[in-house]
């Protein structure tokens, strides 16, 4: 008996020639780029995850540091409320709170009384949280220019408009798929 993986050659075909039977007015192209997308899609987010991983952090944990750090470039060294981050994330207070409270036993962030308004207080960085999270920055963007290394500067242009096209065909189709006469049915006819 042959067993199957997700990256073998023949399954491959073989879920392409599936889908074309279940939809036989789709584009096997079309449908081809969408498992390369979500295959590659998938890998980059693994290895994004094991290297927080590895450096001690949760993809949320990381979100809120790089958030402190970026509003530090900005300029605002006063830090954020945790209610902006909560809405910048677009992540519930409770799960914010719970963040906060994980990070700053950690020793990467501090909360401070506001300055504006003594009633409330806003997180910043420590020392060492500012320092753990550019490392980390810094290991993503080499591993990002690692990842890219097979493209040439034209190619990385070219990859570049085609994603931001593809991104906007998606974000047309999810508005009229959201309108009131739309739905995913109506789109396509």
């Amino acid at each position: 008996m042959r067993t199957h993986h997700a990256h073998d050659p023949d399954r491959a075909e073989q879920l392409l020639a599936f889908a074309e039977s279940l939809y036989a007015a789709g584009d096997p192209r079309a449908m081809r780029l969408m498992d390369q997308l979500r295959r590659v899609s998938h890998q980059m987010y693994r290895l994004g995850e094991t290297s927080l991983n590895e450096a001690g952090f949760s993809s949320a944990q990381y979100r809120v540091l790089m958030s402190l750090l970026f509003d530090e470039w900005l300029g605002n060294h006063d830090g954020m409320n945790p209610s902006a981050i909560s809405d910048q994330q677009g992540t519930g207070r409770n799960t914010v709170s719970a963040l906060i409270r994980s990070l700053e036993e950690d020793g990467l962030i501090e909360r401070r009384l506001d300055e504006r308004d003594r009633r409330r207080f806003n997180i910043g960085l420590t020392d060492v949280g500012r320092q753990r999270v550019r490392q980390q920055a810094n290991s993503y963007m080499q591993f990002t220019d690692a990842i890219f290394t097979e493209f040439t500067p034209e190619e990385m242009e070219t990859f570049s408009a085609l994603l931001q096209k593809l991104n906007h065909c998606a974000q047309t189709f999810k508005e009229q798929a959201n309108s009131p006469s739309g739905g995913l049915h109506a789109t396509r006819q």
